[in-house]
């Protein structure tokens, strides 16, 4: 799985590494104009992500206003909406209204801070993208 982390906290983006390791590839983005970026080189490439987690609360492009034009570039390269990545919204707001707007710009999942990596696992099983946990090896 070919995983995008953005989040402007380090320990915060290092922490949701190390629980996303076991199953695929992270790469890491600090803010929202720097995920967009990242996101548009790899859809030129005719690539793309599997899962985005995306903080909400971001200095600059925040996490709200990033995952609107994640989802038109993704339109714009012939992807339909439902079929794109995986989009987990992450914020140490448990307001409704951040809720409900994420959800209504077609995020898969709201995760709330600090993420217990338990609630996170299930999150992305809700999604679809984990069907159980990796096998360690021996």
């Amino acid at each position: 799985m070919r995983i995008l982390v953005v989040e402007d906290d380090y320990i915060s983006r290092r922490l949701l590494c190390r629980y996303l390791e076991p199953y695929g590839v992270c790469e890491e983005a600090v803010n929202g104009n720097e995920a967009i970026d990242v996101i548009r080189r790899t859809l030129a490439s005719d690539e793309y992500f599997d899962l985005i987690c995306l903080d909400i609360m971001m200095p600059g492009m925040d996490g709200q206003q990033a995952l609107v034009i994640l989802r038109q570039l993704e339109e714009e390269h012939g992807i339909p909406l439902g079929h794109g990545a995986k989009v987990i919204m992450t914020s140490a707001m448990e307001d409704n209204q951040y809720i409900m707007e994420a959800l209504n710009a077609s995020a898969d999942g709201y995760v709330v801070k600090p993420i217990e990596k338990r609630r996170f696992i299930e999150t992305l099983k809700e999604t679809g993208l984990l069907m159980e946990e990796p096998v360690k090896p021996a």
